[in-house]
């Protein structure tokens, strides 16, 4: 009758183990609580459990019950360590006396403690080590089978609540990066202007598309005169946060060399629109240059239209090229020279080029051309191009509209991997 008794107690302390582990309890609570079980179900003096450190080569003592801190400061216990190698390989590891058996090596700290039997078991999940649990007696003991599987019980919750509480917290930091990511967008988006400048003569309108929470497109606008106003258009090599980061400090400091420099005709009263333009590329590209490192660039195009004279100043810097649409026909506006942040020296082109009304500028940056439909072929530029051919006669709004939806019928649904940046100019009767 006292054996039956015996039985359902320990039955009754096993289940408690399971719910131990689907508690709300913090992982040292639950290692704790594990530990002071293993010693009242069966019947030891103390019990302690290691986790595996497979940087350092050794276990750490992470919880135990009955033991002293100088005890449990002895020394390192190394993965090599003979028992815990049989451990690792399966074994449930019985010393019948550690103050004779060769395989301890802490035989005078055991002596200290009072102790005399130990059984060493794996803590596994899914064939990966993660530590060991220990029973320790203070007389003679031989471990019997029920003792043992009692003891690997108590071992696989033990595995079992280190791996959720793992899970759980990578959860946690992955929820807590998600929202970081959420509110670096909101910020960024903030910096890519709401809505285009009006300026008598010309029909602006333009569009981000972020395939993440952030990246490294940027536009931005810059009125110089009632009629005449900067356009630029960048993409920072690279994709999330880094990017991100970048595209912020070169978006500041193309805002600030066209306040110092570019300002026409108020600061080139001596000087024509392309020596200007020039001055502030080179500034520019100083700039990414002391910024980018190895694999890091930019590309950019860069634009001032004067409404005025009718003009179109431009430098590009390894960007898409700009598109012009003229009464149907397309030209590419290529000229400036290599991307930015890779040569001090490099020598950029500037171009100034007659517009007329009806004139229709496409600027865009490659993630509109590359995006791909689900066999991975590219929407392309020529696609493009012939989406945009159509649409010049409507607003630079329906124009942009217009493009995306041709795109968007081609790709599907078809996740895209970079950002997508556009801006319609359209020359109009003032």
């Amino acid at each position: 009758m006292e054996k039956t008794k015996r039985q359902i107690e320990r039955d009754e302390q096993i289940y408690q183990l399971s719910t131990l582990v689907a508690g709300e309890f913090s992982l040292q609570e639950v290692l704790d609580k594990l530990t002071e079980a293993a010693v009242k179900i069966v019947r030891v003096k103390a019990c302690s459990i290691r986790l595996l450190d497979e940087e350092a080569g050794d276990l750490k003592m992470r919880s135990t019950f009955g033991l002293s801190d100088e005890y449990c400061n002895k020394g390192v216990v190394s993965k090599n360590d003979t028992v815990i190698k049989a451990a690792f390989a399966g074994e449930a590891v019985v010393l019948d006396d550690v103050r004779v058996d060769g395989r301890v090596k802490y035989k005078e700290a055991a002596i200290r403690e009072g102790l005399v039997s130990q059984l060493t078991v794996a803590m596994q999940f899914k064939g990966r080590d993660m530590g060991v649990l220990r029973l320790y007696s203070p007389k003679p003991m031989h471990f019997h089978e029920e003792d043992i599987n009692l003891a690997r019980a108590v071992a696989s919750q033990c595995a079992v609540a280190i791996t959720n509480a793992r899970l759980y917290s990578k959860a946690i930091e992955g929820a807590r990066m998600a929202e970081q990511m959420r509110l670096a967008g909101v910020i960024q988006r903030r910096m890519i202007p709401e809505r285009a400048p009006q300026v008598p003569g010309l029909d602006i309108a333009a569009i981000y598309i972020p395939c993440f929470d952030v990246g490294g497109d940027l536009y931005s606008f810059h009125q110089l005169r009632e009629n005449s106003i900067d356009v630029a258009i960048a993409d920072v090599i690279g994709k999330g946060i880094p990017a991100a980061i970048m595209m912020s400090s070169f978006r500041g400091a193309v805002k600030a060399f066209i306040d110092t420099v570019g300002d026409f005709p108020a600061h080139c009263e001596n000087r024509d629109k392309i020596n200007c333009y020039k001055e502030i590329v080179d500034r520019i590209n100083r700039m990414a240059c002391n910024e980018c490192r190895d694999g890091e660039f930019i590309t950019l195009f860069h634009a001032a239209i004067d409404v005025e004279d009718m003009t179109l100043t431009y430098c590009n810097c390894g960007h898409e090229p700009t598109i012009l649409i003229r009464d149907g026909q397309v030209t590419d506006l290529e000229k400036g020279g290599l991307v930015l942040g890779v040569d001090r020296q490099a020598e950029y082109e500037v171009e100034t080029v007659k517009l007329k009304e009806g004139d229709c500028l496409l600027f865009y940056t490659d993630g509109l051309i590359d995006a791909a439909n689900f066999d991975g072929e590219l929407w392309g530029k020529e696609r493009m191009l012939e989406a945009a051919k159509k649409f010049t006669s409507e607003s630079a709004e329906q124009m942009i509209q217009d493009i995306l939806g041709y795109r968007r019928r081609f790709v599907g649904l078809a996740r895209q991997i970079d950002d997508t940046s556009m801006i319609v100019v359209r020359v109009v009767r003032r």
